[in-house]
């Protein structure tokens, strides 16, 4: 047996390939759109990938089925439940696909989505324990899958979270202990509230350290999976339509090279610019108007709730990074990049009149700041979790994701100080803000830890 896990930090994002290299037949589980890697690690082993199997219809990203399909002539396979416009082979619980010795067995696991699977896997089809099981978006380590993603479409958290809890006691619980658990997700997504850094687990581990999976009531176990979820990006619902659709496929082709000019005319025929450098780099000189979402951190994930998934984009990069910035962001569905301007700084110098630095506070001038004057407002846009760990006396709790809903909330004329954790969202938020007129906007160097650090006891 291949078993191969492929693990994107950048969306703690899992997908797995499954192959017996006697028989020469492959799986792919969960791929992501530039499939590339999959196929070259097939040839390297002399499989043929017939099968690219979707654990669920995924919200948080742009999965590469149809990709794949039109690459290998895999067969497309997902829950019972799907429903999708482009043709799929539906599995039934308790199926099984060989792949020569190596078994692949579906097993209905609703909950995170009504149509979600888990595929157990078997090295011999007569084996009692499994290799392992691949739970999607049903088991996370440390973690479940959150079931309100689909309550604004007809579908309640309350029935999700009951379906769940079903799921996890009736089809994963009862495989053994030694029972490897293979996820779609790990640490910093947005898919759970709980979930760790570790990318697998076995199951006799997650008995006794996942919370969700100890012994409680249908009631309790709902409340508690709900309780605290990190705010949905606004992607979420546009990905899970388009997971759904016969849409185009990745274009891999790198993007055109713009000037200044170009750039400020595209923006203003309403591109949205976003700027990927690091924050300091952005906050000593950038295009007015243009929105910092870093390139080194979650820039996928936050240019999705910063952007409109139909609004053409504009980047703007350090040397040798625009074909990544775009590739990150087709990941995610987003393929309207109209170009980009990559090592602006000369530019900027030729036109200063069209750039803006902006205002980074340290700890302890954020501290003089809100003594000198009361009129500050300070926003905090982490997620509840966060939040409910520790927080700065007065401050508006909006998280990111909730910022352009929650926009009446906040006055933009007068001084704004945002914060996140550690000063990459905050750069972000204040980056939005300006763009929608406010004037005195500065985020928090360091964020919450660096204010936490200045104020820890001696």
């Amino acid at each position: 047996m291949l078993f191969t896990q492929y693990y994107l930090d950048c969306l703690s994002h899992a997908s797995y390939m499954v192959a017996d290299t006697d028989a020469g037949v492959a799986a792919v589980v969960d791929p992501r759109r530039d499939i590339e890697e999959y196929l070259a690690d097939a040839k390297e082993a002399g499989v043929e990938i017939k099968y690219v199997i979707e654990t669920h219809v995924h919200a948080d990203f742009l999965s590469g089925h149809l990709e794949m399909a039109a690459a290998t002539g895999a067969e497309i396979i997902y829950g019972e439940a799907a429903d999708t416009e482009f043709a799929i082979r539906k599995v039934t619980d308790g199926e099984r696909i060989s792949l020569g010795e190596v078994t692949l067995e579906f097993r209905a696991t609703p909950g995170h989505t009504p149509e979600s699977i888990s595929v157990v896997v078997y090295e011999h089809p007569d084996d009692e324990t499994p290799y392992g099981v691949l739970t999607g978006d049903t088991l996370f380590i440390g973690d479940v899958g959150r079931p309100d993603l689909l309550s604004s479409i007809g579908v309640t958290a309350e029935e999700l979270g009951g379906q769940l809890y079903d799921s996890l006691r009736n089809k994963i619980m009862p495989l053994p202990d030694e029972t490897r658990v293979f996820p779609a997700h790990g640490a910093g997504s947005a898919c759970g509230k709980n979930l760790s850094t570790e990318t697998s687990s076995t199951l006799g581990e997650q008995r006794q350290s996942n919370y969700a999976l100890a012994p409680m009531s249908k009631e309790r176990f709902v409340e508690l999976v709900t309780e605290g979820q990190p705010a949905a990006p606004k992607y979420f619902f546009f990905d899970a339509v388009a997971n759904r659709s016969d849409r185009e496929l990745l274009d891999t082709d790198p993007p055109a090279q713009l000037n200044l000019e170009q750039v400020l005319e595209a923006q203003r025929n309403g591109a949205a610019v976003l700027d990927v450098r690091d924050a300091l780099d952005f906050a000593q000189g950038h295009l007015a108007g243009s929105l910092n979402v870093g390139l080194e951190g979650r820039y996928a994930e936050f240019a999705g709730i910063a952007v409109p998934h139909d609004a053409d984009i504009v980047l703007i990069t350090d040397p040798g990074q625009g074909a990544e910035a775009q590739l990150r962001l087709g990941r995610i569905g987003f393929d309207n990049v109209i170009g980009v301007l990559e090592g602006p700084e000369a530019a900027f110098v030729t036109q200063p009149e069209v750039t803006a630095r902006c205002s980074r506070l340290t700890a302890a001038a954020f501290d003089e700041a809100r003594i000198a004057s009361d009129d500050v407002q300070v926003i905090d846009v982490r997620n509840p979790g966060e939040i409910a760990l520790g927080s700065i006396p007065g401050a508006l709790e909006i998280p990111l994701a909730q910022m352009q809903d929650r926009l009446d909330e906040i006055d933009l004329d007068r001084p704004i100080v945002v914060h996140c954790a550690g000063g990459y969202r905050s750069s972000l938020g204040a980056s939005w803000l300006r763009s929608q007129g406010a004037t005195d906007v500065s985020d928090l160097l360091g964020g919450y830890d660096a204010w936490v650090a200045l104020h820890a006891p001696a």
